[in-house]
């Protein structure tokens, strides 16, 4: 599928570094428009976050650097269900990382997330 000059990715990718900003993730307003209701995350460590955790964790979160990223892939898993995947550098802990975003209500919003420390 092609991922450059499509529109509906573009819109994923802005909003998924949207999520990795310093200032998304400490704006309450803006983390509940792009995290969907039934959000889950599977973080680095192994620990499933919840929704709820996610919103209070990252208004409490230290500011930091926009990491680096590359290495994005789409793929349409059904009518506006998209799994994105991307590599984060730049930091102490290269990572992987794969989000489902659901476009269906056409604003995007992630549904589960999952990052994994590359060896």
């Amino acid at each position: 599928m092609s991922e450059r000059g499509d529109e509906r990715f573009e819109r994923i990718r802005a909003a998924e570094i949207g999520l990795l900003s310093p200032e998304t993730r400490s704006d309450s307003i803006r983390v509940d428009q792009l995290l969907h209701g039934d959000f889950i995350e599977i973080g680095r460590s192994g620990r499933r976050w919840t929704r709820d955790e996610i919103v209070a964790m990252l208004g409490s979160e230290e500011r930091g650097e926009v990491p680096q990223t590359d290495e994005w892939h789409f793929a349409e898993l059904s009518a506006g269900i998209v799994l994105v995947t991307y590599r984060i550098t730049g930091t102490a802990v290269e990572s992987r990382h794969s989000s489902v975003w659901d476009i269906t209500s056409g604003q995007p919003r992630v549904r589960f997330h999952q990052g994994t420390r590359c060896a």
